[in-house]
């Protein structure tokens, strides 16, 4: 008898999940993160020490039979130490970023966590590319693109991912330096 009522619940809740996979959802929010930067060149870190800068943007999502797209739209401060024969000094990267990410959510009701990836679309403000000591940016960039991935949670209306993206493009147009960046977002979904 046990084991027939223990079976049964398993029953239940195996297509309360799959159900919940199946329906079309659509979410949209705020977030706001920390991101931990660094630059390469030629393979090599210019420095070893990784800055910190900020994400403040907003967020969708829109997801049937288990999988999703996220795009989001956000202002980002990205902040690298920079060490070379000549220069020294950090510099401010600040970005209008749009990522696209692809992604699946695992879990049951308001609770849930996801696996996502994707090409994230970077778009320089105004050559708001800022040095403490000065240098020459006017070879730099004002767009650039990379790969975005990492993990998430969603506990009802709040969510929180770990993100890892990878500069695909040169920043400077005369040397190979791209942007390797680790974040930590939050975020709230209002819809």
């Amino acid at each position: 008898m046990k084991k027939s009522i223990l079976t049964l619940i398993c029953l239940i809740a195996a297509i309360g999940i799959s159900q919940a996979q199946l329906f079309p959802t659509f979410k949209v929010g705020l977030k706001a993160g920390l991101g931990f930067s660094s630059l390469r060149s030629e393979g090599r870190f210019l420095n070893s020490d990784t800055k910190t800068g900020f994400q403040l943007g907003a967020w969708g999502r829109v997801g049937i039979a288990g999988f999703h797209v996220q795009p989001e739209a956000y202002y980002a401060s990205k902040k690298v130490g920079i060490e070379t024969e000549d220069q020294s000094g950090d510099a401010t990267f600040k970005s209008f970023d749009v990522p696209i990410l692809l992604g699946t959510r695992v879990g049951l009701g308001p609770i849930g966590a996801r696996i996502q990836a994707g090409p994230v679309f970077s778009f320089g403000q105004n050559e708001d590319i800022s040095f403490t000591k000065p240098a020459e940016w006017t070879n730099y960039k004002k767009s650039s693109t990379g790969i975005i991935g990492g993990i998430g949670a969603d506990i009802s209306s709040f969510t929180v991912d770990l993100r890892y993206e990878h500069g695909l493009t040169n920043l400077n147009e005369t040397g190979n330096q791209k942007i390797r960046m680790w974040t930590v977002g939050v975020g709230f979904s209002f819809l």
